[in-house]
């Protein structure tokens, strides 16, 4: 039996950037006895369903994930109260400790990689001519784009990461503008943040705190072992 120890929505519903149309996505943690992680059959690392859409990561796969700058599951930390749904004592504690596992290099890599994936997805759609379906889609890829860099740019200035976004509005005029074909706003925006990065001085440090979340994850297996 697994311990959820914090879980909240995320996705386009916590951005401000849902639609009628919108799923609403779900992101956890969860603790595996500990027992279990040491006998021949170890426990899975994610669950995910879909009805409803929720991801659980287990204890030591979400700190990996957030150590390494993923952009998805380090959102989970930075919610706004109203938007986690399971609060634990240990599920506070890792809010508490959520700038350990920033670093300078990884925030940026992962959250320019993450955005250059959305691009390459919307590069080869962007002309306007194609279906209302792959319009729809490709306005989608070019807002989570500009959500990233965004988001990115101000966790690697600031060492916060903001989840709710300003102006919603603007994210789905700029995903509508690509649907019809101004792609190339898309690469400018991603070439200009990129040029910030390199200009900006940032406050992570060049590793993340693993002691202090290992202490953390150390912790949770004492409690869990039975």
């Amino acid at each position: 039996m697994t311990e959820i120890l914090l879980a909240g929505i995320v996705g386009s519903t916590a951005y401000g950037l849902a639609t009628p149309d919108s799923d609403v996505d779900r992101l956890g943690v969860f603790a595996a006895p500990t027992r279990s992680l040491l006998g021949l059959r170890t426990p899975r690392e994610s669950i995910v369903s879909t009805s409803p859409d929720r991801t659980l990561h287990e204890a030591r796969k979400w700190c990996s994930l957030a150590l390494g700058g993923n952009p998805t599951a380090m959102e989970l930390v930075w919610l706004p109260d109203d938007l986690y749904e399971t609060r634990t004592p240990f599920g506070d504690e890792l809010i508490g400790i959520r700038s350990a596992f920033l670093s300078a290099k990884r925030v940026r890599d992962a959250y320019l990689g993450y955005a250059t994936q959305q691009f390459r997805k919307l590069e080869n759609r962007g002309d306007g001519s194609f279906s209302a379906d792959t319009r729809k889609r490709t306005a989608k890829h070019a807002r989570h784009l500009a959500r990233l860099v965004h988001q990115g740019r101000e966790l690697y200035a600031t060492g916060n990461l903001r989840i709710r976004l300003d102006d919603p509005g603007w994210y789905r005029d700029f995903g509508d503008g690509v649907a019809g074909g101004d792609v190339e706003a898309a690469r400018r925006l991603l070439a200009e943040t990129e040029a910030d990065f390199d200009r900006i001085r940032t406050p992570l440090p060049d590793r993340p705190d693993e002691d202090t979340v290992e202490s953390w994850l150390l912790a949770v297996r004492q409690a869990n072992y039975a």
